[in-house]
C-alpha cells in the first residue's frame, strides 16, 4: 500500500492563532476585492443573460426558439453544479489559490466565447450552449474555492461580516447587469449589442485576475497539506503589512498551537463519513439554509417580472426599472446588517433573518390576496422582505463554510451549493404553474404563503441546530481531520484508521 501521507511527523503550528489576532489589514482589503468578485461576475452574468436572450429569437441575432432560449440558463445552471463539485475537489487537493486563479479563467473563457457565436443553425446553437456551461462551470467553481479562501484568511472577529457582505454583493453584479442590458440593447445596434453585452463580465474579469496574481495561498491550507514552511512564509507576508499599517502584533503562546498529521487523501468519501458519523445535525442545519433560500429566490427572482405583468399590468420595458430596486434592497441587506453576525451572534441573527423574512412574506401575500398592493408597494415590500432574505440567504454559505473541516471544506461548500440549486429549480417551477392562467390572485397566494412557511423553517432549524461560531477560530468549530494530540495520537477516528491501515 502507498503511502499518502505528506510528512511522517506532526506539524506544529500556531499560524491559526496568528491569522486571527490579526486587525483589519489593506491585505484584507485586497483580499476582498480580489475575491469577492465571484458573487458579482454571477450576478452579472445571469442578470446579462437573462436580458439578453430575449433578443436571441430575433432574425438578426441567433434566431432561437423559445425552446431553445429557455434552455440557456438550465444549461448555466448545471454547469454551476458540475463546476462546484469537480473544481471543489480540486481546490481542496490543489489548494485554494490555484483554484481561484483557474475558476476564473474557466469563467473568462466561456463567457468570453459566447460573444463570438456569430452564426445561425444547430452547429452554432451547440457552440453557444456549450460557452454557457464552460462560463457555469467557472462560476461554479469559484463558490466553492473563493469562500474556503476567505474563511481561512479572514480573522475570526470579521469573518461572519466579510462573508455575509461578500456573498450579497450577487446583487451588486445584478445592477451593474441591468444597466449594463439597457444600454447595449438600446443605444446599439441588438446585432451588436448584445455580443458586447457578453464581453462585460470577462472584461472585469481580466481587471481581478491581475489583482489575485498578488494573492498567497491559504497558510491554513498550506499548514493543513504538510507545506508548513511555505505558510509561515505567507503568515510572515501578512504579518508584515499588518505592521506597515501600523498594527503592533503581541506574541502568540505555544498554548495556541494546533499539530496535525497532514493526509493527501480526503475527499467526498471522507465527507460522507463525517457528515454521517460526526456532524449529522451539521449536515441537516446546512441543508436546510441552502434550500430554502434557494428555493425562495428562484420562486421570487425568476417570477416576479411576470407578476408584475400580469397582475399589476406593468409594461414589459419598465420591468428592469422594478428589478433594480430589488436588487438594491438584496444588497443592502448584507452590507448594513453583516455586522451584527459577529456582534449579535449567529444563532440570532440567522435564524431572526429567515424568519422575519417568512413572516413578512406571508403579511404580503395576504395584502396581495386582498388587492391592497399596486406595483409600487408590491414592489417595496419585496424590498423590504430581501433586505432581510438576503442576509439570510449569505449565511448559509458562511455556515457551511465554518462547521466543516479545513480538509474538506471546499467539497462541502460544492455539495451544499449543488443540493440547493437543484432544489430551488423546483421554486420557478411551482410558481409559474401557479401563475399560469390564474384569473384570480389565490394561486399565488398559497405560492406565497409556501415559500414564507419554508423560510420560517430554515430559521427554525437554525434555532434547534445552529453553532455560535462568531469570533472562534475556524479549528475550534470544527476540528482539522488531520489534528493529533500533543503525544501525536490521532483526534478523528477518520486519520486513525487510516494510519492503523498503513500500519498493518
Amino acid at each position: 500500500m502507498s503511502d499518502t501521507s505528506v510528512t511522517d511527523r506532526p506539524i506544529r503550528s500556531t499560524i491559526p492563532a496568528r491569522l486571527d489576532r490579526l486587525r483589519w489589514s489593506p491585505f484584507h482589503t485586497r483580499m476582498v476585492l480580489g475575491l469577492g468578485v465571484a458573487w458579482i461576475l454571477d450576478g452579472l452574468e445571469i442578470t446579462i443573460a437573462s436580458s439578453v436572450t430575449g433578443v436571441l429569437t430575433q432574425s438578426n441575432t441567433l434566431h432561437l426558439t423559445a425552446t431553445e432560449v429557455g434552455l440557456i440558463a438550465t444549461i448555466y445552471l448545471i454547469g454551476e453544479v458540475v463546476g462546484a463539485l469537480y473544481f471543489g475537489r480540486l481546490s481542496d487537493q490543489l489548494g485554494r489559490r490555484t483554484l481561484f486563479m483557474l475558476t476564473l479563467g474557466v469563467y473568462l473563457i466561456g463567457s468570453g466565447l459566447s460573444a463570438f457565436t456569430f452564426g445561425q443553425g444547430a452547429i452554432w446553437t451547440f457552440f453557444f450552449y456549450a460557452t454557457r456551461f464552460v462560463a457555469g462551470l467557472g462560476i461554479g467553481g469559484e463558490y466553492a474555492a473563493i469562500n474556503s479562501a476567505i474563511d481561512e484568511m479572514m480573522p475570526a472577529h470579521y469573518r461572519g461580516r466579510v462573508d455575509i457582505g461578500v456573498n450579497g454583493t450577487y446583487w451588486a453584479g445584478s445592477i451593474l447587469g441591468t444597466f449594463a442590458s439597457l444600454l447595449f440593447l438600446n443605444l446599439i445596434p441588438v446585432p451588436l449589442g448584445w455580443h458586447l453585452a457578453f464581453f462585460l463580465g470577462p472584461v472585469l474579469a481580466v481587471v481581478i485576475l491581475f489583482v489575485r496574481r498578488h494573492l498567497p495561498e491559504s497558510p491554513r491550507w498550506l499548514l493543513t497539506h504538510g507545506r508548513s514552511q511555505e505558510a509561515d512564509e505567507v503568515i510572515a507576508r501578512i504579518e508584515e503589512m499588518a505592521r506597515n499599517a501600523g498594527q503592533t502584533l503581541a506574541p502568540v503562546d505555544d498554548s495556541e498551537a494546533i499539530q496535525v498529521l497532514p493526509e493527501k487523501l480526503y475527499g467526498y468519501l471522507s465527507l460522507l463519513h463525517v457528515v454521517f458519523k460526526q456532524y449529522p445535525t451539521r449536515a441537516i442545519l446546512g441543508a436546510a439554509l441552502m434550500i430554502t433560500q434557494s428555493f425562495l429566490y428562484n420562486a421570487i427572482f425568476f417570477t416576479y417580472a411576470i407578476v408584475l405583468t400580469k397582475f399589476y399590468h406593468v409594461s414589459a420595458t419598465t420591468v428592469p426599472v422594478y428589478g433594480i430596486a430589488f436588487a438594491v434592497g438584496n444588497l443592502l441587506g448584507p452590507l448594513l446588517l453583516g455586522h451584527l453576525f459577529d456582534t449579535l451572534g449567529r444563532k440570532k441573527m440567522i435564524a431572526g433573518t429567515y424568519i422575519l423574512s417568512g413572516i413578512l412574506l406571508a403579511i404580503s401575500a395576504w395584502l396581495f390576496e386582498i388587492g391592497a398592493l399596486n406595483a409600487i408597494t408590491q414592489t417595496i415590500a419585496w424590498v423590504i422582505i430581501f433586505f432581510f432574505a438576503s442576509a439570510g440567504a449569505s449565511s448559509g454559505y458562511l455556515t457551511v463554510s465554518e462547521i466543516f473541516p479545513i480538509e474538506i471544506r471546499a467539497e462541502a461548500i460544492a455539495v451544499f451549493f449543488a443540493i440547493a440549486q437543484i432544489a430551488g429549480a423546483l421554486g420557478p417551477l411551482l410558481y409559474g404553474a401557479l401563475i399560469g392562467n390564474a384569473t384570480s390572485n389565490t394561486g399565488l397566494f398559497v405560492g406565497y404563503l409556501i415559500g414564507a412557511g419554508i423560510m420560517i423553517l430554515g430559521g427554525l432549524t437554525e434555532v434547534l441546530f445552529g453553532i455560535k461560531c462568531e469570533g472562534r477560530s475556524l479549528e475550534s468549530i470544527a476540528q482539522p481531520l488531520s489534528l493529533v494530540s500533543d503525544e501525536a495520537e490521532p483526534v478523528h477516528p477518520l486519520l486513525k484508521d487510516r494510519l492503523e491501515k498503513k500500519a498493518s
